[in-house]
């Protein structure tokens, strides 16, 4: 069985959502928030410490973008992927790698030095930069967003969707929702209507409840 190690809200919320679109079979693990200091016992499953982790036999992926593809390619006949036959595929593979490397990348600086570690090694300048980073970096996202289209390729809903999403639903999550640019609200707003993503909020709810866990973030 597919096993996925998770913590409420952190970057491992897009291979749940995932999980939860493909209509998958999975066990889910919930961890406290950082794992790597508050169960060390994780570390022997992944020695980063770090979550995501995907467990599929002999396969263990760590990264929170490329997993969604994973699923949808290996256990969903290529739902919510696009193939190399497809004009947008160069696009699709740019938006999945954007996800992390150009939104999510800022906001965890931001959340280090302005959230998580304690007031005297908070950096309350290096953490406005970064804010403002993430914030200037969604140009390209709003340009894709404003002629109103519902999905980023293909004129379908895909993993680089999931992927992507996740950086606003973090934004909106730490007070930034507000701060958006319009297309890019609207569109958040709209895929966390989607009954995918309700289920994944619901599982993750129910699971870190009963274990008495709090949210990452």
């Amino acid at each position: 069985m597919l096993t996925l190690w998770h913590c409420e809200n952190a970057r491992s919320f897009r291979p749940l959502w995932a999980l939860e679109e493909l209509g998958l079979d999975y066990a889910l693990n919930m961890l406290p928030f950082p794992p790597r200091f508050q169960q060390p016992a994780f570390l022997e499953q992944n020695p980063l410490g770090t979550i995501p982790l995907l467990v599929d036999g002999d396969t263990r992926m760590t990264e929170s973008a490329a997993i969604p593809h994973y699923l949808g390619m290996v256990h969903g006949q290529g739902r919510f992927t696009l193939g190399a036959e497809h004009p947008e595929y160069g696009a699709y593979l740019n938006w999945l790698h954007h996800a992390e490397a150009t939104l999510t990348f800022p906001q965890t600086i931001y959340l280090r030095y302005g959230v998580f570690e304690p007031d005297e090694r908070k950096m309350p300048s290096v953490a406005a930069d970064y804010r403002r980073w993430f914030l200037v970096r969604l140009k390209l996202l709003e340009a894709r967003l404003q002629d109103g289209r519902a999905f980023l390729v293909g004129g379908q809903f895909t993993m680089a969707d999931i992927a992507v999403h996740y950086a606003l639903y973090l934004a909106a999550r730490i007070g930034m929702r507000d701060e958006l640019p319009r297309a890019c609200r609207q569109w958040h707003d709209a895929l966390c209507a989607r009954a995918g993503f309700q289920a994944a909020v619901k599982r993750q709810s129910l699971e870190a409840k009963r274990q008495n866990l709090r949210s990452a973030i």
